[in-house]
């Protein structure tokens, strides 16, 4: 680990993590981590050394000029620290791309960070290609693997099983060192998954504001993801077989999430639209 700020004394902190690679379907986790970074103003405190995690001919570094003379930027798991948030504790940020080796030193040195740090949550994102339609809400799935973290969020337990991405073995490593986890992962259309999904990225956004009851400033994601919705209704409307495997999942779904539309769920999206409203205001 590599230091590059001294961290205070933390209050109550959560540690928030997203990686590139496998488990970041459409950008969707690292682009909701990186949206909450700007969004908060999070400041860098430390690195994980890149010599020791990253294949450089798989992850390649990149040479730029944005301080005014050209310098090498190395691909590598930085982590960010975010103190003026609106969950009344302080938030660790963890951006990263997922390691090319030692995955289990690699998530050693994250759990050492939020030991020392008193961590007493992490939340993982993630993104995967579904089978869902673009034109309907994007599906998020919660889970935990502690029972009164599954209580207290109203959430299920995992239970999935076959190959996994540095999430779900950082995830496991929490669980066995008894730090409470939520895994937070946004469903992206398998079909329009190639490119940023800034849709989805919302999603996992409010779907972060529900579990912590506070809202978190959408900036233009909101304009991104009609854009990019629009741009997918003209992709489907240009091949009659896509366009018809489109109709076909947004029946399945309607049909699938009729009981969603009751009073209740009606009530709390009203709920968080004044909410919005009044902080716009």
């Amino acid at each position: 680990m590599i230091e590059l700020e001294d961290v205070p004394l933390l209050r109550d902190p959560i540690m928030i993590a997203a990686f590139e690679g496998w488990n970041d379907a459409g950008e969707t986790a690292s682009a909701t981590v990186g949206h909450l970074i700007g969004t908060w103003d999070a400041v860098p405190v430390a690195q994980l050394d890149p010599e020791i995690y990253y294949d450089f001919q798989v992850n390649r570094p990149r040479i730029t000029s944005d301080t005014g003379r050209r310098e090498i930027v190395w691909p590598t798991t930085r982590i960010f620290l975010a103190q003026d948030t609106p969950l009344d504790r302080d938030v660790i940020l963890v951006q990263g791309i997922e390691p090319s080796m030692k995955w289990r030193s690699f998530t050693e040195e994250l759990m050492g960070f939020a030991a020392e740090c008193g961590v007493g949550m992490i939340i993982t994102l993630g993104g995967l290609l579904a089978d869902v339609p673009h034109t309907r809400p994007i599906p998020v799935t919660v889970t935990s693997e502690h029972e009164e973290t599954r209580q207290r969020y109203d959430v299920e337990g995992n239970r999935y099983e076959g190959p996994t991405g540095i999430v779900g073995v950082f995830t496991d490593a929490a669980h066995h060192a008894g730090v409470p986890t939520l895994s937070c992962w946004a469903a992206v259309p398998h079909y329009a998954g190639a490119s940023p999904s800034p849709k989805a990225t919302l999603a996992l956004l409010t779907r972060l504001e529900e579990l912590f009851d506070a809202l978190i400033g959408h900036a233009d994601l909101q304009e991104q993801a009609r854009a990019w919705e629009h741009g997918v209704d003209e992709l489907a409307a240009s091949d009659d077989e896509v366009a018809e495997y489109v109709h076909s999942l947004e029946q399945t779904q309607d049909t699938t999430e009729l009981p969603e539309a009751s009073g209740d769920a009606i009530a709390r999206e009203f709920e968080k639209y004044l909410r919005r409203r009044e902080t716009d205001d």
